[in-house]
């Protein structure tokens, strides 16, 4: 039986979805930019970095050869961080199964990318400008309330296929759903990755009052405060959504939308609540000088924070449209050292926008 499914990209997320559907019988190549990754995953089923603890099955395989990943495959499903998105999907442009539109493509990166001229953009218009014409309208994204490890031990998660495309939505559907992954089509394409990217953003903020509330360094926040702020952080999404073209407001009050936000604020695996946390409690701020700074060096912190990326693109965007967005503008000028946290937290105290 040849290989007929990728998923570009071997993390915690990616590798977890490959094992959803390596378990339904169907073999599986991923592609790892790391190769002690993939010789961890051929030779001991194991992904000791990103997923540890975590059996994977036998017809998961991976490869550090991204054209033989790629090549020949039905479904390919890219699944790296938004700062190397579009280095990864320029590699595999030449593969002959892209170039000739017989692959079914889907995204499951959450975040914005960075264009010369427009300013930052949504993923799938962005990655539609590079494939060739067969793919416009017609590429799917992946998202909702998940972690990698609950959803690698099989707890009950939702998801969301987005596509314009209702046939492709279905098809990775069809692909991913089991028993204990319930999965839901979508046309919202643009709804659904708004609400993706831009919770990431509300969950720093999040973190941060968590750590204020319980360390004690002030009395005024409480488990009110922070659905306070899960409540305007979801006006923002909306906001947001809405001048970025969503087209269904039902999106937002789905799993791809207060779901999703709920999750990644609330879950011990939040890496954006963790994030945020480590702000009040290990001032990590104080080693970088600005927003662009904390993003070249987005490494040296030891997990990845999309919502750093993200809420810098998010206020080039509410700036742009002149967008009322207090806590994601906020959070971007304290990353990029303009403001202090308890400054922050103050000022949101003032500016609410529910």
């Amino acid at each position: 039986m040849s290989t007929q499914i990728a998923v570009l990209g071997a993390g915690a997320w990616g590798t977890t979805i490959a094992k959803v559907i390596a378990e339904k019988g169907k073999e599986v190549l991923v592609w790892s930019y790391e190769t002690d990754v993939r010789d961890g995953i051929n030779q001991k089923h194991e992904n000791t970095r990103y997923l540890p603890d975590v059996k994977l099955p036998k017809t998961l395989k991976a490869t550090s050869d991204i054209e033989e990943a790629a090549e020949g495959k039905q479904y390919i499903i890219y699944a790296v961080p938004s700062l190397f998105l579009l280095d990864t999907l320029k590699k595999t442009l030449s593969v002959n199964s892209i170039r000739e539109g017989k692959s079914v493509i889907a995204v499951i990166t959450k975040g914005f990318l960075p264009a010369e001229n427009n300013g930052p953009r949504l993923i799938v218009e962005t990655m539609e400008d590079y494939l060739p014409g067969f793919f416009r309208q017609s590429l799917v994204y992946i998202s909702g309330p998940s972690h990698a490890e609950e959803v690698s031990c099989g707890k009950i998660t939702g998801l969301i296929a987005a596509s314009e495309n209702a046939k492709n939505s279905i098809r990775f559907r069809d692909l991913l759903r089991g028993p204990r992954l319930l999965v839901y089509s979508s046309l919202d394409v643009r709804g659904v990755q708004v609400s993706a990217a831009a919770k990431n953003v509300i969950a720093i903020a999040f973190g941060m009052l968590d750590a204020l509330k319980t360390m004690g360094k002030t009395d005024m926040f409480g488990d009110g405060t922070e659905s306070l702020l899960l409540a305007a952080g979801l006006n923002e999404i909306q906001i947001l959504g809405k001048a970025l073209g969503a087209t269904h407001p039902e999106t937002f009050t789905s799993i791809s939308g207060i779901g999703d936000l709920d999750v990644t604020c609330r879950s011990v695996y939040g890496r954006n609540r963790r994030f945020g946390r480590e702000l009040i409690e290990k001032n990590i701020l104080k080693s970088y000088k600005n927003i662009d700074d904390i993003i070249s060096r987005i490494g040296e912190i030891g997990y990845l924070p999309e919502g750093v990326a993200a809420a810098k693109y998010i206020r080039q965007i509410a700036e742009k449209h002149k967008l009322k967005m207090p806590v994601s503008i906020g959070l971007c000028k304290l990353l990029n050292r303009e403001l202090e946290p308890m400054e922050f937290c103050k000022n949101l105290l003032e500016n609410w926008n529910i």
